[in-house]
């Protein structure tokens, strides 16, 4: 494939009904733009093998899932083997963020200096364990620092050169 990276949004769980339809679990924080009529996705096998494209007919939500019918898949029999297999789309399908908003894949592995200019370490993980994200951030001799994704804090993020400003407030190193 020369899609280039392919994005995840979804797990197929299990089928529903004898209709064939699928029900999937979102791996996206856009399911009604993933999952809409019309949409279409790539459904990647979990181990080797071509990936299928597809067109969404109807997609509903139903405990935590979606409901997705395929077009050209009409009965159980034809999507039983799709269990387990990932719901996919191409990178150039991102969805545009807001003005402050940014993929984790795009934090993550950026560089985080201070506004003197002094590097502290690189983003290696993001937590959200509630009001804010927390970066965790490597520092040279192995120490980590967790960085609250506050406007005090955060001064500017520059994903295009992989590198964040930042103002440390006392008591975080």
């Amino acid at each position: 494939m020369s899609e280039g990276r392919l994005l995840n949004v979804g797990k197929i769980v299990n089928t529903h009904g004898i209709k064939g339809e699928l029900k999937v679990w979102p791996q996206t924080d856009f399911p009604e733009i993933r999952f809409r009529k019309g949409g279409h996705l790539l459904m990647v096998p979990p181990e080797a093998g071509e990936p299928v494209k597809v067109e969404i007919v109807s997609a509903r939500e139903q405990k935590n899932l979606y409901i997705l019918k395929i077009k050209g898949f009409d009965n159980i029999n034809e999507v039983e083997k799709y269990k387990g297999w990932e719901l996919k789309v191409t990178e150039d399908e991102r969805v545009e963020l807001d003005e402050g908003e940014y993929y984790v894949r795009d934090i993550v592995g950026c560089e985080v200096v201070t506004e003197e200019g002094e590097t502290l370490g690189q983003v290696t993980d993001i937590l959200s364990p509630g009001a804010n994200d927390i970066w965790v951030v490597k520092m040279p001799k192995g120490k980590e620092l967790l960085l609250p994704v506050i406007d005090d804090v955060v001064l500017d993020v520059d994903v295009s050169a992989r590198k964040i400003k930042v103002r440390l407030m006392e008591g975080l190193l």
